[in-house]
């Protein structure tokens, strides 16, 4: 039980990490990022860029761990889901987290040359920058796509098997739709990544997480629930 209740603790504090990380990736890129002149505000604001790129590769790895020090428990109740948990968050959504920082990172050379360049040479850049941009555009909902499907099978299992309240699982799941539907909605153009409608769709799933992070810190996972599941599965072995 003790182990239980320091892998709770650890879930907890890598929700924190990782969604503190990607508030600081924020703060940093965003105004620069969301600019009419992207490749002017890189190239006067690159340590920013650099450092917000930094901030999602630990978004990334804190939140890929989760899964894996889930995995463990969650494949008692099913192995088919824990993994597919692990696929999801652990490796696609880590994935995606990479490739977006590269694309922050590349944007920093590529202003350099734009502003060295001569204004014959700067339509190229720009066309250069733009392409990027649109990368980087939809590399956002496409995460928030795969981050959407993993959490789904992580609240439906936890849920099922009770291990943290079932209001706080809940709202979890239903949290879900309106962060995925603002995923969609960028990937259609009907409003941009990181803007104020996006960031209101997907506040309930992150208000959630962090409640749901200082939850497991303080109390743990339901310690009846692992009781009677485990007798369940004793049961089953006979």
């Amino acid at each position: 039980m003790n182990s239980i209740n320091k892998t709770a603790r650890i879930v907890g504090v890598l929700f924190i990490i990782g969604t503190i990380a990607g508030m600081l990736s924020y703060a940093l890129t965003g105004p620069v990022l969301g600019g009419s002149d992207v490749l002017v505000n890189v190239s006067t604001h690159e340590m920013q860029i650099i450092a917000g790129a930094l901030f999602v590769v630990i978004m990334g790895l804190a939140l890929a761990m989760v899964p894996v020090m889930m995995f463990p428990l969650l494949k008692k109740y099913n192995e088919a889901l824990a993994l597919g948990y692990v696929v999801f968050r652990g490796a696609l959504e880590t994935v995606l987290y990479i490739v977006l920082a590269i694309t922050w990172l590349f944007l920093v050379p590529l202003s350099q040359e734009y502003v060295k360049a001569g204004t014959p040479d700067a339509s190229y850049f720009q066309t250069l920058g733009a392409v990027v941009l649109k990368g980087h555009d939809l590399i956002g909902p496409v995460q928030t796509i795969v981050f959407c499907l993993g959490a789904l099978i992580f609240y439906s299992v936890l849920y099922q098997t009770n291990l943290i309240p079932r209001w706080l699982s809940g709202w979890g799941l239903i949290a879900i739709i309106p962060y995925l539907a603002a995923g969609l909605l960028v990937l259609f153009g009907f409003f941009g990544p990181l803007s104020t409608s996006e960031i209101v769709l997907e506040f309930p799933l992150a208000l959630q997480e962090m409640v749901m992070a200082v939850w497991l810190i303080g109390k743990g996972f339901n310690p009846s629930a692992i009781v009677s599941w485990s007798a369940t599965g004793d049961k089953k072995g006979r």
